[in-house]
């Protein structure tokens, strides 16, 4: 196939077989989406906050104790992997609008339908909170549909800042981090737990009919016009249009060719990466309280801040990423993430030592996020693309089921802390960072098909 560059390639106003060629990206089309995929990606993470953080509250009114809870949250986090899995083809299937429909209106189903789980039963819970991951699969249909979006833009405006515009889409996390905390705080003693889960399915809901007015990526527009163009028996005109030869379809097309190093790398990085974040931020305050002794309140007050550092690194990432490669600022960010946190693990117990150290470490380990979705979305062709950045994204949360196995395991065998956290958090995070680094560099500032483009 010739070299070309997806966004650029010549497509005349009106092809021979009446097809017309797709229109350009219009700046306020790219802002529209940008927004609506922050709020999308802002209230999944608020619904899956939620659910952690009301957990206790679901299992003392269900007859749970903790041990049910436990495995209640095992059972979910497999179930949220699984149906991310299932979005990627989809996404490839129906179109990135589509995509984004989809996944921020199942999230906001399962959001309404968590309030009836004490009525339907533990296996009915872990199914509903299974189909809440189409919220979590939702920031894969992001990088994939933005990554698209800012590539086809001739704004140059856009195309000089896409890393950090998306840093600010994946900023939602700590943003419904903090919608979670602060809102449940408000609403849980006026509406309890179940309100709480019905109010989250409101902008949610809203925002899923929005995504309906998105436009949809020109380059899957062109995939759709080259199906059609094949489906009539005209292979050579479909290859004019950059879609000659036939492609695997599905989950199968990733681990094939170019797409198999891309895969391995991202996502076993990504894997890698989640013992870090369920050890240091969804137990971060259980780590602080007994490795260094803080006391419980201190400790919400040092997540807080360290939310906030986060967020930080987001923009700091994706600033840098545009500039001195994704690849390369995840693969550092990673590596830094967890020399620090070991330093934070071993170092003195002074509370000013700790809060610098753990907020530092946050912002290396949470911040590269901002690239690596991103980088995902860059790294397939536009045939699997979808595929690709869902799977990079939902093999994530099986590194947070080992990390917790791993580190029960060693508590219960007489380990402490620290060992934990060093072992299944620091020592993981600073092998992502290397593994990441494996995956191929290719050219940033546009999107090049597997077949094209200098790679190292």
């Amino acid at each position: 196939m010739e070299s070309r560059n997806e966004s650029t390639t010549a497509i005349p106003e009106l092809h021979p077989q009446g097809l017309p060629a797709p229109k350009r990206v219009e700046l306020r089309e790219v802002k529209y989406a940008t927004v609506v995929a922050f709020l999308a990606w802002t209230f999944a993470v608020y619904d899956f906050i939620l659910f952690g953080t009301l957990l206790p509250k679901i299992g003392a009114e269900t007859g749970l104790d903790n041990a049910d809870q436990a495995g209640l949250a095992t059972a979910v986090a497999l179930g949220t992997v699984v149906v991310a899995l299932a979005v990627g083809p989809v996404v490839d299937k129906f179109g990135r609008r589509a995509g984004m429909v989809f996944t921020v209106g199942g999230a906001s189903l399962a959001s309404a339908l968590t309030a009836l789980a004490g009525m339907l039963g533990a296996g009915a819970l872990v199914a509903i909170r299974s189909v809440a991951g189409l919220g979590y699969a939702e920031q894969g249909v992001n990088g994939a549909y933005l990554s698209e979006l800012y590539d086809a833009s001739d704004d140059p405006r856009v195309a000089k800042r896409r890393g950090l515009v998306y840093s600010l889409v994946q900023g939602g996390w700590p943003v419904g981090a903090l919608l979670a905390a602060g809102l449940t705080a408000l609403l849980l003693p006026v509406v309890g737990w179940r309100g709480c889960f019905l109010f989250a399915a409101l902008p949610s809901l809203i925002i899923a009919l929005a995504a309906t007015k998105l436009r949809e990526s020109p380059q899957f527009e062109r995939i759709k016009q080259a199906r059609k163009l094949k489906e009539q028996g005209l292979r050579p005109e479909a290859a004019s249009m950059g879609e000659g030869e036939e492609k695997a379809a599905g989950l199968r097309a990733v681990f094939q060719g170019d797409s198999l190093r891309t895969t391995l790398a991202l996502g076993i990085g990504h894997l890698m990466n989640w013992f870090p974040v369920q050890v240091f931020s969804v137990l971060g305050t259980t780590v602080l309280v007994n490795v260094h002794h803080v006391t419980f309140s201190n400790s919400l007050i040092i997540l807080l801040l360290s939310n906030l550092v986060a967020y930080a690194g987001y923009l700091v990432h994706g600033f840098f990423g545009d500039r001195f490669h994704r690849r390369n600022v995840v693969s550092v960010g990673w590596l830094l993430g967890g020399v620090v946190m070991t330093a934070m693990l071993f170092g003195p117990d002074q509370p000013a030592v700790v809060i610098t150290l753990y907020s530092v470490g946050m912002f290396f380990l949470i911040g590269p996020y901002s690239c690596l979705l991103f980088l995902a979305g860059e790294s397939y062709d536009s045939s699997v693309r979808g595929t690709g950045a869902s799977l990079v994204t939902a093999i994530g949360p099986i590194g947070a089921v080992l990390a917790s196995a791993a580190s029960t395991a060693l508590l219960g065998n007489g380990g402490h802390w620290q060992m934990a956290a060093f072992f299944f958090g620091a020592v993981p995070c600073f092998i992502s960072g290397l593994v990441v680094l494996a995956s191929r560099k290719r050219p940033q500032g546009s999107l090049v098909p597997e077949s094209v483009g200098a790679v190292t």
